[in-house]
């Protein structure tokens, strides 16, 4: 390895292993006072809102990867033009655009490394943030899963636990559904079998049912139903996919198919993580033609102000049309694929005339 190539790449890790443990830093100390808050009435020691802000941080800093490329990026022009080193390399031959390669071929290491390693421990961690935060929450005696069975619901009302599994959901209606009744002891109390179930409100509507008890059977035309879920309650358990990894959200759209559940949500996280090396290998290009550009500046704060302006308003795009997809206004892969192709595009722009800078 030539040493200009390891003295950039030395640089752009040191950048970067900074940025990233501020970032990590402020995002722990400001998810503590979030958990303090949280558990505020319930009698714990202290080491629990550390030790869950512990497990939660990972996976916020891994959304804000984008900025830290892009911060990374700008601490590292600025050293090098501090330092006079950026002319030194270009008398001696090396090209504005053979550094900004350069620091996308580490960009490319870095990210595949976040997606592959760091996404997967993240999501490993969330998944025991949440498990440990339900033991805190009012609604913890409440359980849905969706596994390669079906919908699989505990519910208790009025002292009384209800197992509900049904095999389809088609938007507010459950198909193919087995609701078993048990008192507080779990001694069985009846059960109920219905074909259509109507779950918009948490008074449910059971048509055609068959009711079991004592037995004995008996069909009613229209039993209603109470619970604590309702469609939309239904829906946003499902809704926090950064808790799982890449295999368990394969795993997790194949039941949802054969649930008949929308995938939609799960196919914008596949998504959005398997572009995701592309992204950030985006934000560090724009952050580089962002400092060749304001190199003439004398003020570093506003240097940086102008990259964090940039990578705002990128973020909001990216999440317009992430809501696009997600609502299915716009197809999902176009969801994703035009803010990269709008980046790649001003990207390729802005780096043709990038040497005379």
């Amino acid at each position: 390895m030539k040493t200009y190539i390891k003295f950039l790449t030395s640089v752009f890790l040191k950048s970067f292993l900074n940025v990233f443990l501020i970032m990590f830093c402020l995002t722990f100390i400001l998810n503590i006072l979030k958990e303090i808050e949280f558990l505020n009435k319930s009698n714990v020691s202290i080491i629990y809102p550390i030790y869950l802000s512990l497990l939660n941080s990972p996976s916020i800093v891994f959304e804000m990867f984008p900025f830290i490329f892009l911060i990374s990026t700008q601490f590292f022009f600025i050293k090098l033009f501090n330092n006079n080193e950026l002319n030194i390399f270009k008398y001696s031959g090396l090209k504005n655009s053979q550094i900004i390669i350069i620091i996308s071929s580490i960009c490319l290491f870095l990210s595949i490394l976040i997606v592959v390693l760091f996404y997967n421990f993240s999501s490993t961690l969330q998944s025991y943030y949440l498990q440990i935060k339900n033991q805190f929450a009012e609604d913890k005696l409440y359980l849905a899963v969706i596994n390669k069975n079906g919908l699989w619901i505990k519910d208790v009302v009025n002292d009384q636990i209800n197992i509900i599994n049904s095999s389809k959901i088609d938007n507010n209606f459950l198909s193919d559904t087995f609701i078993t009744k048990f008192d507080k002891n779990f001694d069985l109390i009846e059960s109920i079998k219905s074909n259509k179930i109507d779950i918009k409100d948490t008074e449910w509507l059971i048509y055609d049912a068959t009711v079991f008890k004592d037995n004995s059977s008996q069909k009613i035309d229209l039993l209603r139903f109470l619970s604590n879920f309702d469609q939309k309650k239904i829906e946003s358990l499902f809704s926090n996919l950064s808790s799982l990894s890449i295999l368990k959200l394969i795993n997790l759209r194949e039941n949802y198919k054969s649930l008949n559940y929308s995938i939609v949500e799960v196919n914008m996280q596949i998504y959005k993580i398997a572009t995701y090396p592309l992204f950030l290998i985006l934000m560090t290009i724009l952050s580089a033609i962002i400092m060749f550009n304001t190199k003439k500046l004398h003020s570093t704060t506003l240097k940086i102000i102008i990259g964090l302006f940039f990578s705002v308003i990128i973020y909001y795009i990216n999440n317009f049309f992430n809501v696009m997809g997600s609502t299915e206004k716009l197809h999902l892969q176009l969801a994703i694929w035009i803010p990269l192709s709008v980046l790649i595009i001003f990207n390729s722009i802005m780096t043709l005339k990038i040497n005379e800078k």
